[in-house]
């Protein structure tokens, strides 16, 4: 496992991005060069999507420590969740809203639409999200 190298984790990026499409929110991009390299960008609202996870970045939820070679896993997700709190401080300071998503949020997509539509600053009106005034 410690030769396992994450490729960007593209189930869930590709999960989140047909989520974002059905529920209408437009506006994103992928691949931005923004520290941290978040996994959607609102550039317009300033919002930064990171999808972590849950083992990678050690959900209190679903993390389960590996039986083998403990120390280096404990050290490795806890060098990840200080990552994360550092770009989360640096990002914010830069006037980004960051939302973190955890893998298992995925599996409840309206909940997670109506979480993102409230950080972008959208409300539903007649089926569609609108910008609020």
């Amino acid at each position: 496992m410690a030769r396992v190298k994450s490729a960007g984790c593209k189930s869930t990026e590709v999960s989140l991005a047909r989520l974002l499409r059905k529920e209408g929110l437009t506006g994103w991009r992928r691949g931005s060069a923004l520290m941290g390299r978040p996994d959607f960008v609102f550039s317009t609202t300033r919002v930064a999507v990171f999808v972590d996870g849950c083992f990678w970045h050690g959900c209190a939820r679903c993390y389960r420590r590996p039986s083998s070679r403990r120390p280096y896993w404990d050290a490795k997700v806890a060098r990840n969740r200080k990552r994360d709190k550092l770009v989360n401080r640096a990002l914010r300071q830069k006037g980004w809203k960051v939302v973190r998503v955890w893998e298992h949020e995925l599996k409840d997509g309206r909940k997670l639409a109506a979480r993102l539509r409230n950080r972008l600053g959208l409300s539903m009106e007649d089926g569609a999200p609108r910008l609020r005034e």
